[in-house]
Formats: structure tokens, sequence, C-alpha cells
């Protein structure tokens, strides 16, 4: 039996819904009504609490954030932001400051309306990077002369490594809030994220949940994440047991398991973010030598995930934690029924 969670993530498509709600062919009924004039008077209203929102944006600056390298002050809101950080895009999207971002790198490939370039986010090139001539330039990680080359030529680099909590997340968001101005944005994505978790958190039904153990796949090759790192933090929240927590090289947070050790573990339950980089599912899995004797294939719970929702810090982990609290309530259904 093939047990698939699959996450379609939602758009926010708010204001192109208004735009078509004013442009409607029902003008003439309105005029009819009176209402045209109310109409335009709130049409008003809202460009002036725009402008009042730019102008509270703009005076936040300029601003000093606290990051890994020493702080960082702008002087003025970033209109020409890169992103070279698959997460951070997701953020600054998230947060309302997506018409600030003129380019993002070859791995963002989410909200589909980032403008993906060329540039890679793990090797980038200087001269590829000065040429779209940003304000701000947002990562998890540079190299040493690229952090010096955008340092000779005044380009603010705002560092943010992997987060290491949820609260790492929040952080994060709340630093991206400040600074590009949409410090309401941010602290709306925050609470929103927060208050989706607990409902999650307070909805889920899994008896004996801490008794149920699970490897997770980061490719073919038997990578994993322990409990001290992000992706195994999440799964923690919901009282599950890691098997590679207790393999050699653990210490290290990513330990690459040997096939032996993950079958002398039979995990009762197996996720795989590995489907969409390395096409993995539970047919390939069954095929691996000795895996179909594994409780977790023969009993088909084998979770496939979305790579992207499993690996990134940002809004959509309230996905990846709800993506892994149906299936455990699945999983634990089926073991009800049988």
């Amino acid at each position: 039996m093939k047990i698939v969670k699959r996450l379609i993530p939602l758009i926010a498509i708010f204001a192109t819904l208004a735009l078509m709600s004013s442009c409607s062919s029902s003008s003439t009924q309105v005029v009819a009504t009176g209402d045209d004039a109310t109409t335009d008077s709130s049409q008003s209203m809202e460009s002036m609490n725009e402008a009042d929102d730019d102008e509270q944006s703009t005076s936040a600056f300029p601003v000093t954030l606290q990051t890994p390298t020493g702080d960082l002050v702008l002087e003025s809101q970033p209109t020409r932001i890169l992103s070279l950080s698959p997460t951070a895009t997701e953020i600054l999207f998230a947060i309302g400051a997506g018409d600030q971002v003129i380019a993002v790198d070859d791995q963002s490939n989410y909200p589909p309306e980032a403008p993906t370039s060329d540039i890679s986010g793990f090797t980038p090139n200087l001269e590829a990077i000065l040429a779209l001539e940003p304000d701000l330039v947002v990562h998890s990680y540079l190299p040493e002369d690229i952090e010096q080359g955008l340092s000779n030529v005044g380009i603010p680099s705002l560092t943010q490594y992997a987060a290491a909590s949820l609260d790492d997340t929040y952080q994060q968001i709340t630093q991206l809030g400040e600074a590009t101005g949409a410090s309401a944005g941010a602290q709306s994505t925050v609470q929103e994220m927060q208050q989706r978790i607990d409902e999650i958190m307070a909805s889920i039904d899994v008896p004996d949940g801490a008794s149920l153990t699970f490897y997770h796949e980061l490719d073919p090759t038997y990578f994993s994440v322990t409990s001290s790192t992000f992706i195994g933090q999440v799964y923690a929240m919901l009282g599950l047991t890691n098997i590679a927590d207790e393999a050699e090289g653990a210490g290290s947070g990513y330990p690459q398991l040997s096939e032996e050790y993950i079958l002398s573990q039979n995990p009762d339950l197996i996720f795989l973010a590995d489907t969409k980089c390395c096409a993995q599912d539970i047919e390939t899995v069954s095929e691996r030598n000795g895996w179909n004797a594994l409780s977790a294939v023969s009993e088909g719970k084998v979770i496939e995930l979305d790579d992207d929702i499993a690996s990134r810090w940002g809004p959509r982990v309230v996905e990846f934690l709800e993506a892994i609290a149906t299936a455990v309530e699945q999983m634990t259904a089926l073991e009800t029924v049988g």
C-alpha cells in the first residue's frame, strides 16, 4: 500500500482577485446605485494607507542588523535585493518584500513568481552578481572572496545560516522584515506560523507516538539527520524516535548511515526527502537489497515528502510538520485497524 503525502503550496493571490473585482463588468450597476462614489472613496483611502505604509517602511532606516559575521548597517530601504538562499527567497515573498527582489539563485523555485537566475547559491560568480547591481545580497553562505568583493564595492551582504530551531526561523523572518522595511508582514507571518503549528499539535491524535522510530532519508546514499538539526527537531515535536541519533557520525548532525545499520534498526516509518532530486519512492525503496524485509516497507509505511519543503526552514515548515503529523496519524490508524 502506497501512502503519499503530496503537498501543493498555495500562492497568495488576494491582490489579483481584488484587481479582477475592481475591473468587473458590473460598473454600470455600481453607478446606478450610487456606490461608485463609495468605491472611489475606498480606493482613495487604500491609496492613502499604502502611502502611509511606504512612509513607515522607509522611515525605519537606517537599521542595524546583528548577523553571524557582525553588525550590518543598512542606510536605506533596499529595492534591488538578490537572494542566494531558497529559504530566504520564500521568506521575502511571504512577508511582502517580493517586489524588492530583482533576482534569486538557480535553486529558488518557490514561489513561482520568484525571478530565478542562473547564479548558483553554492558557487556564486562575483561578476554575475555585480552585473545585477543589487543593493542587498541575502544568503546562507558565501565564499570569503565573494564576501570581500561585495564589501569592496559597498554592497551589503546579509548572512543567515541554516536554522537550528523554530526560534531561529522566527528570528530570521523578523530580521528580513527589518532589513526590507516589511516588519509588519514579518510579524504577521510569524504569528500565522505559530498559530498553525499550535493547531496542528493540538489536533493530532497519536497514542504512544514516542514508541515509533523513523528514518529520514536525504538521498539514496543514506545520508540522514539527527535530532540536533532543524529537521530532526520537527520530528521530535511529535515524539518520534530518530534511528540516526545513535549512528556512527551522528555528531555531525548529518550522518551517512550504512545499509546494514538501517536494516538492523528496522524503523517503524521511513520518510523520503529525495523524491524530487533522486526519484525515490516506495517502489524504488522496496527494490533495494534486503529492504523488502523492513516492516515499514512491507506494511506500506514509507512516506514520500516534498524535498524542498522538507529541507527549507522558512514559512513552509508548517507544511512539513503537517505532512509528518498526518502520516503518523494514518500509520497509527492502520495499526489500530490491523
